[in-house]
């Protein structure tokens, strides 16, 4: 069988390099296809992952998503493709029009991403998120399951910290706090008015932490003078690692406040999606992984950073938290190979 995996966004290498290894082995004929946006294209190249970029200028416009759908059409024919997968919308659409088979996995709600559920909903074959998430439109195609995407490379079967990569860049049994700013120019961010962590707010909570251990800032957009001394200069590979043994992520990025509760690290995300996301409301409310706090309340994230400080054997509670979730939940690459292989019969 051949396979076509569409790559977006860095998040998506993460959630599909081990189902395409797994794939490989098994015998199947995978190829790889990506447009330029962030560190992709970095990751793909230390993995040693081959791949074609078939948008390399990563610009955004009418023309170039046209142009996107063109090129995957192409390379579909020319490459004699059954299977199409990803988390973008031309998957579905290039497959409907080849009369191939799609498989589309997404965790966001239908009413966090309508447009993306609108230029999906007629084309795909399978709809693939997790139980909490409510798909609209979309549910009946949609095949529900006991997961995360984040367990897709997070998952015990398929990552193990390693406490040696933190240690080249610093020592990893001292006490270090992860801070996350994203950008917030994704489609859900913008047509939400996503608001998120400001300077001010940035250097209020550097002066809770500060205090208790060191401080790193990871961040999709610039950051100001003051912030900067505190920037994690990484291997972006690494970040994982990082995270696993932080004693404390805060950002406003709610991917990275999933990543973290899959490795059992405390997190409060700070943003406007508080309470409107299936997968976080069930990591916040079943499972007691993270905290969301809107934007609108900075006392509230301020008061809620001075109570994790203050808790005895936070990060062991944590882990135990993390392996209750992880009783409940899936391999979720097993899941996708699977669900991909069963296609062709």
């Amino acid at each position: 069988m051949r396979v076509l995996f569409q790559l977006g966004h860095p998040a998506h290498y993460h959630l599909f390099k081990n189902a395409i290894a797994d794939l490989q082995h098994d015998g199947h004929q995978v190829f790889v296809l990506i447009r330029k946006k962030d560190i992709l294209e970095d990751l793909l190249r230390q993995s040693g992952m081959p791949y074609v970029n078939i948008l390399p200028s990563g610009k955004k416009s009418a023309f170039t998503l046209i142009l996107r759908l063109w090129r995957v059409f192409c390379f579909t024919l020319r490459h004699r493709v059954d299977v199409l997968v990803g988390s973008t919308p031309e998957v579905a659409q290039v497959a409907w029009l080849l009369r191939r088979r799609s498989v589309i996995m997404a965790e966001d709600d239908a009413a966090i991403v309508p447009q993306f559920i609108k230029a999906v909903r007629p084309f795909c074959d399978r709809y693939l998120s997790p139980t909490p998430c409510n798909n609209g439109p979309l549910e009946s195609k949609t095949t529900h399951y006991e997961g995360f995407h984040k367990l897709a490379y997070l998952h015990p079967n398929r990552f193990t910290p390693d406490p040696a990569v933190v240690d080249r860049y610093f020592p990893h049994d001292r006490p270090y706090f992860l801070l996350r700013f994203a950008q917030l120019t994704a489609y859900h961010d913008v047509s939400a008015h996503a608001h998120g962590i400001s300077d001010e707010i940035a250097q209020k909570m550097i002066a809770l932490l500060a205090p208790h251990g060191q401080v790193y800032i990871t961040s999709e957009r610039p950051l100001s003078p003051q912030l900067e001394p505190y920037r994690l200069h990484i291997n972006p590979i690494d970040i994982h690692h990082i995270m696993a043994f932080a004693s404390l992520y805060i950002g406003d990025s709610q991917s990275m406040a999933v990543e973290a509760a899959m490795l059992g690290t405390p997190s409060i995300r700070f943003n406007d999606f508080a309470g409107k996301i299936g997968v976080l409301e069930e990591l916040e409310h079943k499972y007691r992984l993270t905290y969301g706090i809107p934007s609108s309340q900075p006392e509230q994230l301020y008061q809620k950073i001075e109570e994790l400080l203050d808790s005895k054997n936070l990060r062991e509670t944590f882990r135990d938290r993390r392996d209750a979730m992880l009783k409940d939940k899936i391999d979720v690459t097993a899941f996708l190979v699977e669900v991909i292989e069963t296609l062709d019969r």
